[in-house]
């Protein structure tokens, strides 16, 4: 089974890696109508009811320093599963969920005003785009590996970085150990100082939480 499932994530790697060699506003109107049609039938991985998912987001909390945030992000929201999570957990802060998917940000508005959460969702491409302002904390998880080579997700960590505010802090949740080589450009970068990182083995899917601080 294992071997099966890497064999999948290989062939799943080397599509985004194709759809990478076109320029940024290309490959974003792709991953944008790549996104639309996986989001046809609700909920597509699963978020809101995998175990898994559900350990990763408690996980991903946790790592999460006690202060007070004004604004958070989550980059690459989806369905707003774990958005709604951190405007729970953070009532105070104003959040905004970034997606490329118009479908997966309508069910992530009809979530959000179930469960009262003050969320502020925008359809975008990360790639060319940003949302408004800046945040003192953001999310991106499970994001990176859709961008392909190096060259888009130096795009898009220079972007993240620019909305981080001085002393910001961006957490990075990806499967490890792949993580190592996608988090090349954040580890490099001048203005980004790695602070931790928990690496979660026990699980049928490794993955890695990672917190950044911008430094100025």
């Amino acid at each position: 089974m294992g071997r099966i499932r890497n064999f999948f994530d290989r062939l799943h790697r080397g599509l985004f890696d194709a759809l990478s060699l076109v320029p940024p506003e290309q490959q974003g109107r792709m991953l944008r109508l790549c996104f639309e049609s996986k989001h046809r039938r609700p909920d597509p991985w699963h978020h809101a009811v995998a175990p898994y998912e559900t350990f990763k987001y408690a996980t991903t909390l946790a790592c999460v320093p006690p202060r007070p945030y004004r604004r958070i992000a989550d980059i690459g929201c989806s369905e707003g599963t774990f958005t709604c999570r951190v405007a729970q957990v953070h009532p105070a802060a104003e959040v905004v969920g970034v997606d490329i998917s118009e479908r997966a940000l309508t069910r992530a508005r009809t979530r959000a005003a179930e469960s009262r959460a003050r969320i502020t969702f925008e359809a975008l491409d990360i790639l060319t785009q940003s949302p408004g302002g800046t945040f003192d904390l953001v999310f991106c998880a499970e994001l990176l590996y859709y961008l392909g080579r190096k060259g888009s997700v130096q795009l898009v960590c220079d972007r993240v970085t620019a909305l981080l505010e001085p002393g910001g802090l961006l957490i990075l949740v990806h499967p490890w150990p792949e993580s190592r080589r996608l988090y090349g450009p954040f580890d490099t970068n001048p203005l980004l100082a790695r602070h931790c990182e928990n690496v979660v083995t026990d699980s049928h899917r490794p993955f890695a939480v990672t917190l950044y601080e911008r430094c100025e």
